[in-house]
């Protein structure tokens, strides 16, 4: 279970993250909602220690993190908005390199667990191509596995579907719940209402000015929608 305790977070005299608290058990999924700008890739990214958190505790199955050290333990892991794949290896490599690099396996277990992760993924084929020859579905579907190579205990995706057209925003919602299934924690960032009311298991919460402003259970907001308000507002337009 993930928890965030009163995150804050600023630069300069922007205040981006301000109070923030959220609870994410394992093998649930979360999305932060909101227009841009309010905070939602920020705590993605301070999660990840890709931007320092000011004030604030973040824990882990009851044990705080110090996430200066998340890059070498693994617990928390990112799929970034543009995939940041490395562009001058193969996709195999993408998978086996961090993976060989970050934990004591072998190069040919890397490897293996490398091809292992493509196969599932649909891509053994593409494994001596270049990220450059990938559709946008096949580059996010690379950027999840070489994520989960590493195990971590929770997902992050920053707008998982920004580049995606419908087809593969079903694609993404599934591999989303097929993650939650096999007991990660996945907190999405995002503002596809599609992919939102795709995710029809998931918590939503709604940020504005770098705060949790509403929150509900999609069950909860389809079935009550005049409870929340805000977060109907924002997804449905009304």
């Amino acid at each position: 279970m993930l928890k965030i305790k009163n995150a804050y977070k600023a630069f300069g005299d922007k205040v981006v993250l301000d109070d923030v608290s959220l609870t994410l058990p394992a093998g649930q999924i979360a999305i932060l909602v909101g227009h841009s700008g309010v905070g939602k890739s920020t705590l993605l990214r301070v999660l990840n220690n890709l931007e320092p958190l000011d004030l604030g505790s973040v824990s882990l199955n009851n044990k705080e993190l110090d996430l200066s050290e998340i890059n070498s333990n693994h617990g928390i892991g990112m799929v970034f908005q543009q995939f940041n794949l490395f562009d001058h290896m193969t996709v195999l490599e993408n998978i086996s390199f961090p993976l060989e690099k970050t934990t004591k396996i072998s190069k040919a277990g890397a490897q293996k667990s490398a091809l292992n992760l493509l196969e599932k993924y649909g891509l053994q084929d593409k494994a001596y191509c270049y990220p450059s020859s990938l559709s946008g579905g096949q580059k996010q579907r690379l950027a999840i596995a070489r994520t989960i190579a590493l195990k971590p205990k929770v997902i992050c995706m920053d707008e998982p579907t920004s580049a995606l057209d419908p087809y593969l925003t079903n694609f993404v919602a599934d591999s989303i719940e097929d993650l939650a299934k096999e007991g990660y924690s996945v907190l999405v960032a995002s503002h596809d209402t599609a992919l939102i009311e795709r995710l029809d298991k998931a918590t939503i919460h709604l940020m504005d000015a770098g705060k949790i402003i509403e929150s509900a259970t999609s069950k909860e907001l389809y079935k009550e929608p005049n409870e929340f308000p805000l977060l109907n507002k924002f997804i449905c337009g009304q």
